[in-house]
């Protein structure tokens, strides 16, 4: 099943349910998905798909600190709930120390030394775990292990 299939399987459902917060979030996974195959002129691919699933959740991430700095924790709670959402169509996110290994991986593979290779492992590390984890993780674990 298409991911826009299982979007509107999942709005029937909220709207059955009247789950406000899940109507909230697949009418905004809908209409980006919708706009991204608008400016394709085709469907978009799985990976392009899930490219704008990440950026979704991204922005609710970034959102929800933004709230809990300003003490707006009605809103921080607003855009958890649309993140655990988002959350369930995209793949599973990987622990620290998964992330860890991938990346110590591709460090022995490039054969990165110093924080002048950090350019090349996060492009791979960024490639290679898209989806699977945030870039800001990969970022730390990669300056972590090359510091």
């Amino acid at each position: 099943m298409s991911l826009s299939n299982q979007i509107q399987e999942e709005l029937k459902a909220a709207m059955k349910a009247k789950d406000q917060a899940a109507l909230r979030a697949l009418r905004g996974i809908k209409s980006a998905l919708l706009l991204l195959k608008t400016e394709a002129g085709k469907d978009p691919s799985e990976a392009d798909e899930i490219a704008a699933l990440v950026k979704m959740a991204k922005q609710r991430r970034d959102s929800i600190s933004i709230f809990q700095e300003q003490n707006r924790s009605d809103l921080a709670e607003k855009e958890q709930e649309e993140l655990e959402v988002i959350e369930r169509f995209l793949p599973k996110q990987l622990s620290v120390e998964e992330v860890e290994s991938y990346v110590a991986q591709i460090i022995s593979q490039v054969g990165a030394t110093s924080m002048k290779d950090m350019g090349k492992v996060m492009g791979m590390a960024t490639g290679k775990l898209k989806g699977q984890a945030d870039g800001k993780v990969i970022a730390d674990v990669v300056k972590r292990l090359l510091s």
